[in-house]
């Protein structure tokens, strides 16, 4: 991912220099295990311990001869390493997939607490954006076109629970993404104790793998990629809440705008939906890792690396990205200008019109069939309120009087009050306070 979008934190944990930190650890724990069963000399892990990680310069010089990026980290480590001698124990009955597959599972891991830490902060966002909205009427809309009455925090509790739902995704992929292996050539421990697997899988809080060949199998590194990109797309369905919000017919949500702040380069009046733009394009870029990734489960026997170059693109890309649209998102709401009223002339822009299904079932309870007479008799009321721009409650009259009825004028001032319309979300709102 380039600089532009990515961030200190997870930059890091996708870094060349963090990467053979953990290659390291894995290294020296595998070194601990045998040196404890006297399979390896003590001194020597002791010389490995305080020998320093190799910089990515070092180790990209060696491979640059050797075509193989393990033997150039264990060349440039040993070169670290005093006595030399020490590290011909380093790797002992290794296969470069445990090296790998296991510092892997470490990174996604720390990439994973990362976004968790995020999505918890853009959940309790959402949830009190969604509480202090809780009595913002503004219209429904289905297909784009007005409804019902509604209030503004019922939409964005939807979007609170969607994240949290994607939040609870991610963290069950943690554990997808958790497993390691230490069993050598083709996975049949051959050269190594599976005591050594065990205890190395302890000390890094990882899970061995129930079963490995050379590599972990890839459908839990697929998961994890899926409920990313699960993640990334409902914040795109925020981000599309705003743009749709933004526009000048609308104008009933506006993004942050700072002091400063250029909306055009030929036109100084402009206020650009830029932030929610950017989460749209952004959403893609994880989005479409997922088939790359996927095919990666399918290896050539016990193994190739047919994955290998996917996922050094696909998983760092994935987290960084998204990482950067939590961060995104997470600043789109908390600066969200609502503009309410605007919403409320919104609501009363077509004369009444979002109170046909109340007027409906009014005109049932009156004793009208509702397929051959209440319902033709609003819709008829209804279009000509489109076509006029007369309130509907006008046209509403003169249909019935053509029809022989008397519209009871009381009863009709209680079926198009819009409060009316949302005063069974109290108990929605009351679930959604206690939401963490």
């Amino acid at each position: 991912m380039i600089g532009r979008y990515t961030l200190p934190d997870m930059g890091r944990v996708w870094s060349e220099a963090h990467k053979y930190e953990l290659w390291c650890q894995v290294e020296t724990l595998v070194m601990e295990a045998h040196a404890a069963a006297g399979v390896v000399p003590a001194d020597a892990l002791e010389a490995v311990r305080k020998a320093p990680a190799p910089t990515p310069e070092a180790v990209a010089e060696i491979e640059a001869v050797t075509q193989h990026d393990v033997i150039a980290f264990l060349s440039a480590w040993a070169d670290n390493t005093e006595p030399r001698e020490a590290a011909a124990f380093v790797h002992f009955g290794m296969t470069s997939s445990d090296l790998l597959d296991t510092a892997l599972a470490l990174q996604l891991v720390e990439a994973t607490d990362l976004l968790l830490t995020k999505a918890d902060r853009l959940v309790a966002v959402l949830r009190d954006h969604a509480l202090a909205h809780r009595n913002t009427l503004r219209v429904g809309r289905t297909h784009g076109i007005h409804g019902e009455p509604d209030v503004w925090g019922h939409r964005v509790a939807d979007f609170a629970y969607g994240v949290a739902r994607s939040r609870d995704r991610i963290r069950r992929a943690r554990e997808a993404v958790g497993v390691m292996a230490i069993s050598g050539s083709v996975g049949t421990y051959s050269n190594i104790d599976p005591a050594v697997e065990q205890y190395v899988a302890q000390k890094l809080n990882l899970k061995a793998a129930d079963v490995s060949t050379q590599v972990v199998l890839r459908d839990g590194i697929s998961e994890w990629v899926g409920s990313l990109a699960i993640m990334a797309t409902v914040l795109e369905a925020i981000s599309l809440e705003v743009r749709h919000g933004q526009r000048t017919e609308v104008r009933e949500l506006s993004e942050p705008f700072g002091k400063g702040q250029k909306g055009s380069s030929a036109m100084p009046h402009k206020k650009n939906p830029i932030i929610s733009e950017r989460i749209a394009g952004m959403a893609r870029i994880v989005r479409a890792e997922i088939v790359p990734v996927m095919e990666g489960i399918p290896l050539w026997h016990e193994r190739d690396i047919s994955h290998s170059s996917t996922e050094r693109i696909a998983l760092p890309d994935a987290s960084i990205a998204l990482d950067y649209l939590l961060n995104l998102t997470i600043r789109l709401v908390d600066g969200l200008v609502v503009h309410e009223d605007r919403m409320l002339a919104n609501l009363e822009s077509t004369g009444g019109l979002i109170y046909t299904s109340t007027v409906l079932l009014e005109l049932v309870e009156m004793g009208l069939e509702r397929d051959t007479q209440a319902y033709p008799l609003t819709q008829r009321a209804a279009m000509r309120t489109w076509e006029t721009g007369r309130p509907f409650r006008e046209t509403l009259r003169e249909e019935a009087a053509a029809a022989g009825l008397e519209i009871d004028e009381k009863r009709l001032d209680e079926v198009c009050r819009p409060e009316r319309f949302v005063e069974r979300l109290d108990g929605m709102f009351a679930k959604l306070a206690e939401l963490r």
